[in-house]
């Protein structure tokens, strides 16, 4: 277990102030103004890329360069301190990226990850398609499917997505279907489909927060790939769709694996937990400063008991929450989840970042509730922590299936 009574490493360090000065220089002078347009920061992704934050070479060393599996938490920090919605746009990538690592062959993951990527001249974007209008955190339920053509060796996919980071703009769109509808969440596979005849971007939607980030439906009308863009290849699938049909006929049967959503989203739970940690920091110093620069009565605020222990208690949530992020990090890294660690981090530092981010706008009173400070969209931001890849209530659901090892419904 990674020994957390030390420090951070001097590459850590380094690496926590490059992304830092970014989010100072980079991010935060135009946050206001993306939240305000709704509108995808190219300009600034485009710089990311420029310095090498946004990559595939960033990404990789990230996952897989660091033994403490502490990287990627470290940045995504950093990122979402400087503004969520363009943070995610920075970041969007590496869902799609993960969905690609955690069910694809090691050839497939190196011939679609980089083009999530692009390059520093030609910035390419990437997209994990899983939730639709009908199925959110029920992803036994996708109505997407995809049929195979053995004519042609191509599968056919036809549904909509909705609510996808990147959807319709991205390069490449990682989407997980239904194969075979009898055997609901075990009769999934995932499909890389890049920009192809059939698919197509359907309503952005308008979000209460993340505004800088897109957010769309995706529509694939006879979509056709080929079979080589099954992650995982078709013999794979071919063997857990057979365990679990043999499972349906003998319930105490060998078990068929893991969904194919859920295999990515528990290899990302830590960075989003990282997302919220970022915006609660941030929420949290800005009330900080503000509380000791105001004054009322005679002194700073935060001379007053009511003030200074709403901080002090900011402070301890946010110190609790990273530390469960960097545990389960250190544990996902090194395929060593016992008790559904990131699924608790995730819950943890999303509340967290809703309820720190509402102290904050407690603390600056009526400034904090208007557009002329930032804490109100800290606020508006922190929320979809709470809601996207698994609301608290689908981690309260994981972690109480793991500490009993009953089927809680």
């Amino acid at each position: 277990m990674t020994d957390f009574s030390v420090s951070l490493n001097d590459d850590q360090r380094a690496l926590q102030k490059w992304v830092h000065d970014f989010a100072v220089d980079v991010m935060r002078p135009v946050a206001a103004e993306w939240d305000e347009r709704e509108e995808f920061p190219w300009p600034v992704v485009q710089e990311a890329a420029r310095i090498g934050l946004y990559s595939v070479d960033f990404v990789s060393n990230g996952t897989f360069g660091d033994p403490t599996g502490l990287t990627l938490p470290i940045a995504v920090e950093e990122l979402f301190w400087g503004d969520a919605g363009i943070g995610l746009a920075i970041m969007g990538s590496a869902l799609a990226a993960a969905g690609i690592a955690a069910n694809g062959t090691p050839e497939q993951l190196m011939e679609w990850v980089p083009q999530c990527y692009g390059t520093a001249d030609d910035v390419r974007l990437g997209a994990f398609c899983v939730s639709e209008p009908d199925a959110g955190s029920d992803v036994s339920s996708l109505r997407t499917r995809a049929v195979y053509d053995e004519r042609t060796d191509e599968w056919v996919l036809d549904g909509t997505k909705a609510w996808i980071t990147n959807g319709g703009i991205a390069d490449i769109h990682v989407v997980v279907a239904t194969v075979d509808k009898n055997l609901g969440s075990k009769g999934q596979a995932s499909f890389v489909v890049p920009r192809v005849d059939g698919l197509s971007q359907g309503q952005k939607y308008r979000k209460h927060g993340i505004r800088a980030s897109h957010t769309a439906e995706v529509v694939l009308e006879g979509v056709r790939v080929p079979g080589s863009h099954l992650l995982g290849g078709k013999e794979k699938l071919d063997a857990k769709l057979a365990r679990a049909r043999e499972a349906l006929v003998r319930p105490s049967g060998e078990r068929s694996g893991k969904q194919p959503a859920m295999a990515t989203f528990e290899a990302t739970r830590p960075t989003v937990a990282a997302q919220a940690l970022g915006v609660a920091r941030a929420a949290y110093e800005y009330a900080l400063d503000y509380a000791k620069e105001r004054r009322a009565f005679g002194q700073p605020i935060i001379m007053k008991q009511s003030i200074a222990f709403m901080l002090a208690n900011m402070c301890t949530q946010i110190d609790a929450a990273r530390l469960l992020t960097w545990r389960a990090a250190w544990l996902a890294h090194n395929g060593t989840y016992q008790n559904a660690e990131g699924s608790m981090s995730k819950l943890y530092a999303g509340r967290t970042a809703v309820w720190v981010t509402e102290r904050a706008i407690q603390i600056l009173g009526g400034y904090g509730y208007t557009r002329e400070f930032p804490v109100e969209r800290w606020h508006r931001d922190a929320k979809i922590m709470d809601i996207y890849e698994g609301t608290e209530q689908i981690q309260e659901l994981i972690i109480s299936r793991a500490i009993s090892g009953l089927r809680i419904e």
